[in-house]
């Protein structure tokens, strides 16, 4: 391809040529696709799972309710609800509505979206209310009352931009917003940090910060937790070297920024009396993933000691962690299987003492779904598997706990089975991947590849009754890989694959699938291979790189030109994860790369069905549209289907949401089955 790109002008969002073009690629995939005799079908069982309403709703404290966020056939953008414990346990419990977006959207003639809250404590009597038109990443703030269930006419209200926002009490709070040039960086993160009162105009908060213009983002916040109320800046260099600063008051001179000393590149946060570090690099003969708690007030003073919390070895990785009240709920990851502790620090904040909190099956995910660090010990645990629907625990940190709701089984898993097997690389490395499918199967049969491999996410055990209905159930077999750039074995399993070394992760996906046809489970014309935006590059390398390996391929909201994904909306705040294309010394790898500038006329590849989103403003739908004129250009099988609206998730309803399904899954069953694909699925 030459340097000259023929189809910049698909990069116009809005553009009318733009968007005309959009419209016959639609049309041109909707026919192909929407009118085979299963689509319908297939359509209708997938929004039968997402609207099936005994699904678990998962709930967050806040003071004495339980809030929860839900969607189904009747309540299609969604309404914020709020019970009782008392209630929650019932298997109907009695819901009051907070807030109905679908009501709210009719009346002001928007599509929005939830995008999520703020509420202040101790009272919790006050939200910060973000919504999306059609669910983009940015957002308008609007307070709201929770006692009156209606918003403040005079309260903080903030315009469309990617803000941050956080109370500090009931007249001020932490702001970070597009207040003109300078004040959010080249992915449209902001800059500066404000201290906004209330009843004074947005553009006259207090300036507190004001990060550079190659900084990636900064934000402020405020602790309030009893006993340590101190608030806090963080500068975000870029997407994974951090600075964080403390408020101090200093006299008659007003405030000024203590910087706390930890690399740049560990993340790090003060909780009560713990500063709280994990390195993503060696650090004080510690290797990276290791979780460390340091007394903060010694830590500043100089002291370099810390309680080791947890320490990773070749196997195991730490997943995460949760305060509650009197402990630290640790949840660790053994081979991509869960498991779950909890820690409890002696009386003068030494001698941590541990214990297993729940039994987690093997080949399962657990995760804390919610505690109240601030409040008590209770905790919210949720347990699945990839055929082991998700049950929900309750219980506090030093008692018992129970189950308080298990989601129904909504596909039929007999005759199925999960095995986890290894991998080898290019360079050797052993690579994680799970097979669920048939466990009679006597030879080789369809099966959907998933992968990511990017930014430190890890792909663990999961119950997607999607998966389960749209093609386990039809004898699909479904494999998801942990590739390395991900975070299935801490830090070092994802800086393996950054920048020039991104192709490690190519590797590892491209090992994975050799894997399966050597075991006998499927052959290339019947492997198919699925991601998204990060994993949408996988796709896209995928593609040009192993065209042999594979019978189709489905690329949503892809990240596929990687010579100018860093002028394309929050795209600058990648160049850390990728390189620079503007660096000479990293544009040579990036071209390499690049799906898009690797396509080719000579070679002929496996049928592509790319889904992108017109309100996607992280990643540009501009990828995936030039993407597909090129192959068209060069002859190759190519389906593009672009929704208005649907953010950077590609849908933000369940309606959407089982289209999207819909047509995936044709298009997949369609091309690896074809001795098949005129059945109803």
């Amino acid at each position: 391809m030459s340097d000259e790109d023929p189809y910049l002008w698909l990069e116009d969002v809005t553009g009318g040529p733009a968007l005309a073009w959009v419209r016959e690629r639609n049309a041109e995939t909707l026919d192909a696709l929407a009118g085979t005799p299963g689509f319908k079908v297939l359509e209708r069982e997938v929004r039968e799972v997402l609207d099936d309403g005994a699904r678990i709703p998962y709930v967050f404290r806040r003071g004495r309710h339980l809030y929860d966020f839900w969607q189904d056939a009747d309540r299609v953008r969604g309404v914020w609800r709020r019970t009782s414990l008392e209630e929650y346990r019932k298997d109907r419990p009695a819901w009051e509505t907070v807030l109905d977006l679908d009501a709210l959207s009719e009346a002001e003639g928007e599509d929005w979206a939830w995008a999520g809250s703020e509420v202040l404590a101790p009272d919790h009597r006050l939200a910060l209310v973000m919504l999306s038109r059609g669910g983009a990443d940015a957002c308008v703030v609007r307070e709201f009352d929770l006692e009156s269930l209606e918003f403040v006419g005079d309260g903080y209200a903030v315009p469309e931009a990617k803000t941050r926002i956080g109370w500090i009490d009931r007249d001020s709070v932490w702001i970070g917003t597009d207040f003109g040039p300078g004040s959010v960086s080249a992915s449209g993160y902001p800059l500066q940090v404000r201290r906004w009162r209330r009843g004074t105009p947005l553009e006259e908060a207090e300036l507190v910060y004001q990060g550079r213009a190659s900084d990636l983002s900064a934000v402020g916040w405020h602790d309030d937790t009893p006993g340590f109320t101190r608030d806090f800046v963080s500068q975000s260099l870029d997407f994974w070297n951090s600075r964080l600063f403390l408020l101090l008051p200093e006299g008659t001179r007003g405030e000024r920024l203590y910087r706390i000393d930890v690399p740049d590149d560990a993340a790090k946060y003060v909780h009560r009396q713990w500063l709280i570090v994990t390195p993503r690099t060696p650090w004080l003969g510690h290797a990276p993933g290791t979780l460390l708690a340091f007394d903060f007030e010694d830590y500043r003073a100089g002291v370099r000691e810390p309680t080791v919390l947890f320490a990773p070895d070749g196997h195991t990785a730490l997943a995460g962690h949760h305060w509650t009240r009197h402990h630290l709920i640790l949840a660790t990851r053994a081979d991509v299987s869960s498991r779950i502790e909890i820690l409890t620090p002696g009386a003068d904040g030494d001698g941590w003492t541990r214990a297993p909190l729940a039994d987690v099956p093997p080949l399962s995910t657990a995760s804390v779904v919610c505690t109240t660090p601030d409040e008590g010990d209770e905790y919210f645990l949720d347990v699945s598997g990839f055929l082991q629907s998700a049950t929900l625990y309750r219980g506090v940190a030093d008692g018992p706990g129970e189950a308080l709701k298990r989601a129904p089984a909504l596909f039929d898993a007999a005759g199925l089975g999960v095995r986890q097997y290894f991998a080898a690389s290019a360079d050797g490395t052993r690579v994680p991947y799970f097979v669920v499918g048939p466990e009679d199967r006597s030879g080789p049969g369809p099966a959907l590849l998933y992968g990511y491999g990017g930014f430190e996410v890890s792909l663990v055990p999961r119950y997607s009754p999607v998966v389960g209905r749209a093609w386990l159930a039809r004898g699909g077999t479904y494999v998801v890989a942990g590739i390395r750039g991900g975070g299935e074995y801490g830090p070092a399993w994802h800086q393996a694959a950054l920048g020039a070394n991104r192709v490690r992760a190519f590797e590892d996906f491209a090992a994975v699938a050799r894997d399966l046809v050597d075991r006998g489970i499927t052959t290339a014309p019947q492997l198919g291979i699925e991601g998204g935006s990060n994993g949408g590059l996988l796709m896209g390398a995928m593609l040009t790189r192993h065209p042999e390996l594979f019978g189709a391929v489905v690329a949503h909201v892809p990240l596929l030109d990687m010579l100018r994904f860093h002028r394309l909306l929050a795209g600058a705040s990648w160049t850390a994860e990728y390189g620079d294309p503007d660096d000479p010394a990293d544009r040579p790898h990036l071209a390499a790369l690049s799906p898009y500038h690797q396509a080719r006329a000579d070679v002929t590849y496996p049928p592509l069905l790319l889904l992108t989103s017109t309100r996607d403003d992280r990643v540009h739908p501009g990828h995936a549209r030039k993407m597909a004129a090129r192959l068209r250009e060069l002859g190759q099988r190519v389906h593009f289907h672009e929704h208005l609206g649907g953010g950077h998730a590609g849908a933000t309803d369940h309606r959407q949401t089982a289209f999207n399904e819909a047509l995936v899954h044709t298009f997949l069953w369609e091309r690896l089955t074809p001795s098949a694909h005129r059945t109803a699925p």
